[in-house]
């Protein structure tokens, strides 16, 4: 497994499992405990969640399908904006550290931007880190003017990461958020690589995806592992999906893949406001 150095110089694997949709149904509980459970053992060890995925039963998921594996896996969790004030953010984590049956997380993260003041995020976030319960923290959905506010406030300067929505048919962030990322040494973490499904149906993907006897989602995802400083942590629900993605981290697409790929998903001419799903 490949690593990328967070801003703590404490390392992140560039391909992990996330947990967006999961938890939300007891029917699916058990397949989703054994598709993590899959991960784990092919060394897929980055799980994401949140405690907005299934109102807690994501995390849930992952505390049945982590048991006593804890030291082996590097656990992010996210904290919803309503719930990011100082005491608030405390308040929360704990309870996230309830339900994923833990005493602290590697990574914790600002859902998306909301009305609490960033400065009070940050400083409960602080007090985690002091306290041990979290080893980093970061945010998500942050876009260049978010990030340039937040690094000036206190504790800003060791945001570890920021959690976007990137894929081939989302690259507004290659003109400015991620260029500034990385001369920031904050990685990005990309969410819905495949773009929840809508993107293997493209022609130039299938076709691309044929010709290697691979399939488009494995290399949407290799797409994404050739980008610099980028971390993706596709859904893992299911053991089969978990399979096409660890294979994709084996996948180098060749020069005239990806000038393919740039021809069918061209980055966008102008910079635009940071997309979310």
């Amino acid at each position: 497994m490949r690593m990328v150095d967070l801003q703590s110089k404490r390392q992140i694997p560039v391909l992990g499992m996330g947990t967006w949709k999961m938890g939300e149904s007891r029917s699916s509980f058990q397949r989703e405990v054994e598709a993590l459970r899959y991960g784990l053992d092919l060394g897929l060890s980055l799980i994401d969640t949140a405690e907005m995925y299934g109102e807690g039963g994501a995390e849930e998921v992952v505390a049945q399908a982590i048991g006593n594996r804890r030291s082996q896996v590097f656990l992010v969790s996210k904290v919803y904006p309503h719930n990011a004030s100082k005491q608030g953010a405390i308040a929360a984590c704990e309870r996230s550290l309830k339900r994923l049956n833990t005493d602290y997380l590697d990574l914790y993260l600002l859902h998306w931007r909301g009305s609490v003041p960033l400065s009070e995020t940050l400083e409960a976030f602080q007090t985690l880190k002091a306290a041990g319960k979290i080893r980093d923290y970061g945010v998500s959905n942050f876009d260049v003017e978010d990030m340039e506010a937040a690094v000036r406030l206190g504790g800003g300067d060791a945001i570890a990461t920021n959690q976007v929505l990137y894929n081939l048919t989302r690259r507004g962030i290659e003109l400015n958020l991620l260029p500034w990322c990385r001369a920031q040494g904050i990685p990005l973490m990309a969410y819905s690589p495949i773009e929840q499904g809508r993107l293997l149906s493209n022609r130039a993907l299938k076709a691309i995806a044929q010709a290697r006897k691979v399939t488009p989602a494995q290399i949407a995802i290799a797409w994404l592992l050739h980008q610099d400083n980028v971390i993706v942590i596709p859904k893992s629900s299911r053991i089969e999906h978990i399979d096409q993605n660890y294979a994709a981290l084996n996948l180098t697409l060749t020069a005239d893949e990806l000038t393919a790929l740039e021809t069918a998903f061209p980055a966008p001419a102008q910079t635009m406001p940071l997309a979310m799903l």
